[in-house]
């Protein structure tokens, strides 16, 4: 893996951890040699991500849509900022610049980025690992309704387990190295089939 987009809160949330959480996962990342790839603000835990992966050297790419450039406050020392014009076009370029993706706590925009690149990869249109580090057990309750959607037939178990899971940086990356993308199947099947 050369390059991660990482998914994460504009905000820091309620706890400090998560921010603490962020950094080290840049610095994890730049010691990897991975560069990232973000939406590009300075603020939350998007700035904060960043500011890890700057503080050891490592390279940042930052997607921006035009609109957002005032609400979310570029960041004025990346390797790279790149200005599109929507949030579509945003994450079809996050996607075409990295080789995987990690969730960070985050809103509803990020469960959406994260859910769509998820949706992605079930249909075969990439076979990127997708991580969530779970600080804190942020994501536990969602954890646990995607397994609500295995046990009542809406989602396959090889999908489930397309979402690898850690609260430790370093952990998730060395799981997202190792990762294998299902072979994608018909999953719909008519009548008997």
């Amino acid at each position: 893996m050369k390059r991660i987009t990482v998914f994460c809160g504009s905000s820091f949330g309620n706890e400090k951890n998560y921010e603490l959480q962020a950094f080290l996962l840049g610095k994890v990342m730049a010691k990897k040699n991975i560069d990232l790839v973000y939406g590009g603000a300075k603020v939350g835990l998007m700035g904060a991500v960043a500011d890890g992966v700057l503080s050891e050297n490592g390279n940042v790419f930052g997607v921006l849509p035009r609109f957002l450039m005032s609400k979310e406050v570029a960041h004025d020392n990346l390797t790279e900022l790149i200005i599109v014009e929507s949030m579509h076009e945003r994450k079809t370029r996050m996607n075409e610049l990295s080789d995987g993706v990690i969730a960070l706590p985050g809103g509803f925009g990020t469960l959406e980025e994260f859910f769509e690149m998820l949706t992605w990869g079930q249909l075969g249109l990439h076979k990127k690992p997708i991580g969530i580090l779970n600080v804190d057990g942020f994501y536990d309750l969602l954890l646990e309704f995607i397994q609500k959607m295995v046990d009542n037939g809406f989602l396959k178990e090889i999908n489930q387990k397309m979402i690898l899971v850690s609260d430790n940086a370093q952990e998730l990356l060395n799981k997202m190295e190792n990762y294998t993308a299902p072979e994608v199947g018909k999953w719909i099947k008519k009548g008997n089939e």
